[in-house]
């Protein structure tokens, strides 16, 4: 099949690519690189700034790029918004791509509005990026712009639209599941997320003796959204208790090399504090063997199947249970090894990109050419 993959997500669809051609595949990712983050792609489409003059370039690159992205046998977008630009301009980029291609597919793999509309709903989830418990999270500033952006009058009918005209949608996490399912029961697909554990660094082992090295990745105007300061703050306590014990390493905003020649040398990562699942930096973390503490809940391994592995350490967000879970891996550091091991066991059942990329192509495969 000739593949589309357009727009990126944490080296999501970069990585889909690399299986989709191990499989015989011509496959074209075109994208921004996931903007500072510089993931691979076929095709640059970033932009430079958002000022007037960018942006008129940016849309003529967008113009004459379109003509080239025609007789695909699949298009897959990473989101609704899936240009550097406002819905109401993503709109018609999308009809023109339905017009000219086979089968459209729309992923759920990150915001949207379907995400937000049932975090807020406090009932499909225990605790989300928009919720806990019974309470709506509105008091971070990024939780409000979402909340602004995507139940608006512009991303909430792009979405809706999108959702409803594609021939599929795919869904990357539990958490995105649960959204799409209830509404559209016929065209979701859950398909876990691939990591490609080609030539992929394992960490340094822990042996009994070794400080405990500690990792956690902040994006500095999203921490409190992704509840990264409560565990910054948990870490940081441990560290202080622990220090003979312990090294906490912190890496900011960095490119995908650099954070991951970073991530090489620890034992641990910090991650997800309101997920239920492990997404992208989580699994390629537990590919080399870290022990991730985060998101781990029952329905992760339930939609998996999986009833033997449970590598991760599963947290509540709140700072004592972070604290707590840490303080007993420091205490009890042989299970390290231990729960490494199980995350590249489950790597390699679950996420293996060339696995991943089968269960693509059965989905791609399994419909008939859309109509339009």
């Amino acid at each position: 099949m000739k593949i589309l993959l357009l727009g990126e997500y944490s080296n999501v669809h970069w990585t889909l690519a690399e299986g989709l051609r191990k499989l015989g595949h011509k496959v074209c990712v075109v994208s921004d690189g996931d903007r500072w983050k510089g993931y691979k792609r076929d095709v640059d489409l970033s932009r430079k700034s958002f000022s007037l003059v960018d942006t008129m370039k940016y849309m003529a690159k967008v113009h004459r790029l379109m003509p080239k992205l025609r007789n695909y046998d699949v298009v897959q977008i990473i989101n609704p918004i899936f240009l550097d630009l406002r819905a109401s301009r993503n709109l018609p980029f999308y009809k023109s791509l339905r017009r000219h291609n086979k089968r459209m597919f729309m992923c759920a793999f990150g915001m949207d509005y379907y995400w937000v509309k049932t975090c807020l709903d406090c009932k499909t989830f225990r605790y989300s990026d928009f919720n806990l418990g019974s309470r709506q999270r509105t008091e971070e500033p990024f939780n409000r712009q979402f909340i602004k952006d995507w139940m608006g009058d512009e991303k909430k009918p792009l979405n809706e639209y999108i959702a409803q005209d594609c021939d599929g949608i795919i869904t990357g996490l539990y958490e995105y599941d649960a959204c799409y399912r209830p509404v559209f029961p016929d065209k979701t697909h859950y398909i876990p997320f691939p990591i490609d554990m080609t030539g992929v660094n394992r960490v340094a082992e822990y042996h009994e003796g070794d400080k405990v090295r500690i990792f956690i990745g902040i994006q500095k105007n999203k921490s409190e959204y992704k509840g990264t300061d409560i565990m910054l703050r948990a870490a940081e306590k441990v560290q202080r208790k622990y220090a003979d014990m312990v090294e906490l390493v912190k890496v900011e905003s960095v490119p995908f090399e650099e954070y991951q020649d970073t991530m090489n040398s620890c034992h641990i990562m910090l991650d997800q504090l309101y997920g239920y699942s492990p997404a992208m930096n989580a699994l390629l973390a537990m590919s080399k063997g870290m022990v991730v503490v985060g998101g781990g809940e029952e329905e992760t391994y339930d939609i998996l199947e999986e009833k033997e592995l449970r590598p991760i350490i599963n947290v509540v967000p709140e700072e004592e249970d972070v604290y707590n879970k840490l303080e007993q891996l420091i205490l009890n550091p042989s299970i390290i090894p231990v729960l490494s091991q199980q995350s590249i066991d489950f790597i390699r059942r679950h996420h293996d990109y060339v696995k991943v990329a089968e269960e693509y192509v059965k989905v791609f495969t399994s419909l008939p050419t859309s109509k339009k």
